[in-house]
């Protein structure tokens, strides 16, 4: 009998023991696994990755113009401490930061920032490769206007004539798209929200922050409707919005060689945006817009916002497609579709993409993104037409530089980033990055050049059969 006593009291102690270390894990909280910078001039994005959902407070501070988040439940680590050394000198919003055990159980992370920032602090749930992620993206209070960068770009590449003499005063070039922003500087200042000027300046807690701001406008002109005009009356510069996919956190397919979708397409999307930006239809000038021009994340329903803002003639979003099985190969063309899929292996592909919102990370916790979506989420017949005529003429000339193709014509799916009601869109899978032999493609120079080509001489063809109408002055 006290032997049996003497087990179970071991046995009582042992359950003590171990329930002390229970609480002791439950107190510790969260580790930090990784953390990441994103820099764009859109919005730097930071994640911090860890085994448990984090709880922050976040602090502005005016002048100079700081950041302070405070991080509950975890203690310093190196992999945190690593963060101070990932911001970059070119980095648009940060300047520096430092990162300290502000209190037992608290860590401090305080951004110097190189101007006024408007702060999105938000958790994200573990999906794909990740676990749970706390991110901050620091955007600037004044909302880029896309329709504004364009112009800056195509100023900044304007030739500069060497000699010339500055001191006299040129005639006034024709330039429509000046013309448009001027029209537009012109427009009464819009009510200012809470996500901008009337900002708290020192806003304490996690704030329910909007989707990324975007500079809103009127929809443009349907560039679907009325196609019997005729070349001469596109007295404007014709604009393309390039959207390479994926991004930032969300890496899209990954080749067995480690060959990341999201960096192909975005240099496929810059050998095409030289193509474009060195072309004209009927002797009008063309200029490409890219939704992404470095690594960072764009949100789907932004990328459309941001192809519509600038009033683009087309959309042409680049992926390069993967499959379980490294057997599928060949490029696709789709189009929207406003019922079902045209194939099982389409809708597969539009779930598929449009689940790059949850891994690429959006703050969905609030009602005015899901308006902005809903808003997008009209998709017109005339837009869905022009659109396969696009999708046909490219599948054409892909298949003219020897590629093969995974379907004979343009399929149709749910795409969400095809849902700009009033732009002819496409989404184009260059290849099969799971498939050995066309990531091998797909890395090659000399096969980004071709799918460029190819993909420029649809768009001219396409043209050439629907001229752009003239663009509308409302904006």
């Amino acid at each position: 009998m006290k032997a049996s006593g003497l087990k179970r009291r071991v046995l009582l102690q042992g359950g003590s023991v171990a329930l002390l270390l229970g609480l002791h894990e439950i107190a510790r909280g969260a580790t930090i696994m990784a953390v990441r910078v994103w820099p764009a001039a859109d919005y730097t994005r930071v994640t911090i990755e860890s085994d448990g959902r984090l709880s922050s407070q976040q602090l502005v501070v005016g002048s100079p113009p700081r950041l302070a988040v405070d991080i509950t439940g975890i203690e310093l680590n190196p992999a945190l401490r690593e963060l101070v050394g990932k911001i970059k000198p070119d980095d648009p919003f940060i300047n520096g930061l430092r990162v300290g055990q502000f209190a037992p159980g608290v860590v401090r992370i305080v951004f110097d920032l190189k101007q006024a920032v408007a702060p999105q602090v938000f958790s994200l749930a573990p999906v794909a490769a990740y676990r749970d992620r706390l991110v901050l993206d620091l955007y600037p209070q004044q909302a880029i206007d896309p329709l504004e960068a364009l112009i800056a770009e195509r100023l900044r590449d304007a030739p500069k004539t060497p000699g010339r003499d500055t001191a006299a005063a040129p005639e006034p070039a024709v330039d429509p798209l000046g013309d448009l922003m001027a029209q537009q500087s012109a427009r009464p200042t819009p009510p200012v929200s809470v996500t901008q000027a009337n900002r708290p300046s020192a806003p304490v807690g996690p704030l329910p922050m909007p989707m990324p701001p975007v500079a809103s406008a009127p929809p443009p002109a349907p560039a679907t409707a009325n196609r019997g005009a005729t070349a001469s009356q596109t007295d404007r510069i014709i604009i393309v919005a390039l959207d390479p996919g994926h991004g930032g956190e969300d890496p899209g397919a990954i080749g067995s060689n480690g060959t990341r979708e999201k960096d192909i397409v975005l240099q496929i999307a810059h050998r095409l945006r030289t193509r474009i930006n060195a072309s004209s239809v009927n002797g009008n000038p063309m200029r490409a817009y890219l939704t992404r021009d470095a690594d960072f994340f764009v949100p789907l329903g932004v990328r459309v916002q941001k192809a519509r803002r600038v009033q683009a003639d087309l959309f042409v979003s680049i992926h390069a497609d993967a499959f379980t099985t490294p057997e599928a190969r060949g490029a696709s063309v789709f189009a929207l579709s406003q019922g079902g899929a045209s194939s099982s292996a389409a809708r597969w592909l539009a779930n598929k993409e449009n689940q790059a919102d949850k891994v690429g990370g959006v703050n969905v916790g609030n009602h005015e993104v899901q308006v902005q979506r809903a808003l997008l989420d009209m998709s017109t017949t005339a837009q869905i037409n022009d659109s396969l005529k696009l999708g046909g003429a490219m599948l054409g000339e892909i298949r003219g530089i020897g590629a093969r193709l995974h379907k004979p014509k343009v399929e149709q799916a749910g795409f969400a980033v095809l849902k700009a009601p009033d732009i002819p869109s496409v989404l184009v899978e260059t290849a099969f990055i799971s498939n050995p032999e066309e990531e091998a493609k797909l890395r090659s120079t000399a096969y980004q050049e071709d799918l460029a080509d190819a993909l420029m001489r649809g768009i001219q063809s396409y043209f050439a059969q629907n001229p752009p109408l003239a663009r509308s002055r409302q904006l």
